[in-house]
């Protein structure tokens, strides 16, 4: 069973855990399957918007799909959320791929 398979047994048993949904985008993505991993990485931002870490990698799944709008969008609400959760590397991360996409 490869690690795809396992995540998405474990998910058939906690199908709201956020760690592993996450984990599963990663996996999508590793496989070159974006839409996939973007449409799980934006269905638990609206259930979870406090699960910082997901805000980076959307928005850079986002931008590498030439969707650089909604990518900013992202990861304005990233900063915002990492800003709320005090956690300042998440917030200083998302700021440097925000900025480099921004040329700010």
């Amino acid at each position: 069973m490869n690690r795809m398979d396992k995540l998405l047994a474990f998910l058939a048993d906690q199908p709201q855990d956020p760690f592993l949904r996450h984990a599963l985008a990663l996996e999508y993505q590793k496989a070159d399957r974006w839409e996939e991993a973007i449409e799980i990485w934006e269905k638990l931002l609206s259930e979870v918007p406090a699960y910082v870490g997901s805000y980076y990698h959307l928005a850079g799944a986002l931008a590498r799909q030439n969707q650089s709008e909604k990518a900013i969008q992202c990861y304005e609400k990233g900063m915002e959320a990492a800003r709320k959760a005090g956690d300042t590397h998440a917030f200083n991360e998302l700021r440097s791929a925000y900025d480099a996409l921004t040329d700010s």
